[in-house]
């Protein structure tokens, strides 16, 4: 007698649980180590950009008028994306509380949401 070769349905319904089973694990695991990536990632950045606009403060005497004046006297190659948004645009930019010293004195991110803390990524 010749026996088909093959799986059986049982088989492969087997296989696809199993399949199934493990991503239920797995899934929820990897995206909130992406979301704890993105708002590290976040705050990174929001301290390179503080960082980046006190040098241009304390090396000129004034605020920049705007992020693109940071890249322009090369304190930054680019400006830096917000991980949440992915986008260079959706900083906040804060001006100063001085007003005989116009520009941007610090900035936040523009995102929506909350972190993990349950902070609001605009008040980072």
């Amino acid at each position: 007698m010749r026996r088909n070769k093959g799986f059986t349905l049982v088989e492969l319904l087997v296989v696809l649980a199993i399949i199934s089973l493990l991503l239920t694990i797995a899934l929820p695991r990897y995206f909130s180590s992406v979301d704890k990536s993105k708002e590290v990632a976040l705050r990174e950045n929001l301290q390179v950009l503080r960082s980046g606009i006190d040098k241009y403060y304390a090396d000129r005497g004034e605020y920049p008028a705007a992020l693109a004046d940071l890249v322009a006297q090369r304190y930054f190659r680019k400006v830096p994306l917000d991980p949440v948004t992915e986008s260079s645009t959706t900083w906040q930019l804060l001006p100063s509380a001085d007003a005989d010293k116009p520009g941007v004195a610090d900035i936040r991110s523009g995102a929506k949401g909350k972190t993990r803390d349950g902070i609001p990524f605009e008040q980072l």
